[in-house]
């Protein structure tokens, strides 16, 4: 497997500089993954930049590389953000886990008039912490050189203000298109997914009359935990990502 660490205040380097990790990824790196000196390192600062070379210093306070390769990466375009409602359990969390993995440049979470899970008070922030945690634990695995976006809790209200200015799909599996046919443009995309019990219809035609479009991905009924992940796939193949 890769050694792969962020470091996201990392903001320039070159081949020929020396990159140090601190704190608990140098500690996760030495300690956790027993990387050597020699061994060749991963660091990306989550902005684009990625640069690697052989471990120089490796103990338990810092882990330090000598840049053999300095890449930075654009951003891709348009963008893919999954819209997760909350969802009972970690259905919700499994959904912003695989779709980091698979690409998304951004995760919304939605408090659905169907969720169960409320995020109310001081839930709200320690909410998005979680999430925001899993984003990067997800970033790390993927090796991804764009750290996806968590944006603060939206209502159904606000969701719809989001469709102006983006491309919003709500899964659905009565949906009017197949997503798989949708002919895609160049605004961003927001892949919107109900939680457990689905999107309540006063919800869908709120989005709908926002100018959201119901899409579905085929006829079996996924869980809200796969739905954003297997459409954000589609997406990617429409896209020339994969």
């Amino acid at each position: 497997m890769a050694h792969f660490y962020l470091d996201e205040q990392l903001e320039r380097a070159s081949v020929g500089d020396r990159v140090t990790l601190s704190g608990a990824e140098a500690r996760h790196a030495v300690t956790v993954s027993r990387i050597a000196v020699g061994e060749t390192v991963t660091i990306g600062n989550g902005s684009g930049l990625v640069v690697s070379g052989p471990a120089v210093v490796a103990d338990h306070t810092d882990l330090t590389i000598e840049v053999v390769d300095a890449v930075q990466h654009d951003a891709r375009s348009p963008l893919l953000f999954l819209v997760q409602a909350l969802a009972k359990g970690d259905r919700d969390e499994l959904a912003v886990q695989a779709a980091t993995e698979l690409g998304a440049d951004g995760v919304v979470p939605w408090q659905a008039a169907r969720s169960i899970s409320r995020w109310e008070g001081a839930k709200v922030a320690k909410g998005r912490d979680r999430w925001t945690a899993i984003v990067r634990e997800a970033v790390k695995q993927s090796i991804r050189p764009w750290m996806p976006d968590v944006l603060d809790l939206v209502t159904t209200k606000q969701l719809a203000a989001l469709a102006g200015g983006a491309r919003m799909l709500l899964l659905d599996p009565e949906g009017e298109h197949p997503l798989s046919t949708l002919e895609l443009d160049d605004r961003d995309v927001l892949v919107v997914v109900g939680p457990e019990g689905g999107i309540a219809p006063q919800e869908r035609d709120l989005l709908v009359a926002a100018g959201a479009q119901t899409v579905r991905l085929g006829r079996e009924v996924l869980r809200t935990s796969t739905a954003g992940p297997a459409a954000l796939a589609v997406l990617n193949a429409r896209l020339g990502r994969w």
